[in-house]
């Protein structure tokens, strides 16, 4: 096949890109025009295919979304602040955004889903913002910081020793830094004592 300036197409693509190609011999195909065809074969080899958007949530999302839940039915979610920014209590530029929270006689009581189920990256960082997050709240809002975490059950990684071991270290990392560490099993629980501690 040749271009509108008579140049062989293939002999064009080798000479402009052999240095980012790798060309095999050459198939025939039919096809109506060519900018469509090529657009094809892009898509078919080239560009990154977008993965169906799994029907369940997972990680991270599925704790919030849980946390959303109980907090709605106890009839609390309304009331409650949501993405807090630490930098109110630490430092100007800290991105670590609380996921909720409420005040309760002379205690802010927040809430932050961690899940373990990749790494224990987002627990070490929780439990780094913890002390500076408590000295914080003390400072600005005069109460004390009762910091929550509510994490996936040990179901979800028992069967994998280093999976396990993980879980673990990143559960006690936020533990020694006073964050009282619960499952998203509890989650009922704590909803109700919102509900009686906001009188709602």
């Amino acid at each position: 096949r040749l271009l509108e300036d008579g140049q062989p197409v293939m002999k064009t693509i080798e000479d402009s890109f052999s240095t980012l190609l790798q060309v095999t011999a050459p198939q025939a195909c039919l096809a109506e025009s060519m900018p469509a065809h090529l657009d094809l074969l892009m898509q078919l080899y080239v560009e990154t295919r977008k993965r169906p958007s799994a029907g369940r949530r997972s990680g991270r999302m599925a704790i919030v979304a849980q946390m959303r839940t109980e907090f709605e039915r106890a009839g609390v979610w309304d009331l409650m602040n949501k993405r807090i920014q630490a930098a109110t209590y630490t430092k100007a530029g800290d991105p670590l955004r609380i996921d909720c929270g409420y005040r309760t006689n002379g205690t802010i009581k927040m809430f932050h889903a961690v899940s373990l189920e990749g790494d224990s990256e987002l627990a070490k960082v929780l439990a780094f913002s913890a002390p500076a997050l408590a000295e914080g709240v003390r400072k600005v809002e005069n109460a004390g910081l009762e910091l929550t975490a509510i994490i996936e059950p040990l179901t979800t990684v028992q069967d994998d020793e280093e999976r396990l071991a993980q879980y673990e270290f990143a559960k006690k990392t936020m533990e020694t830094k006073e964050i009282r560490v619960l499952t998203t099993m509890a989650l009922t629980g704590v909803a109700e004592t919102a509900r009686r501690e906001l009188r709602v």
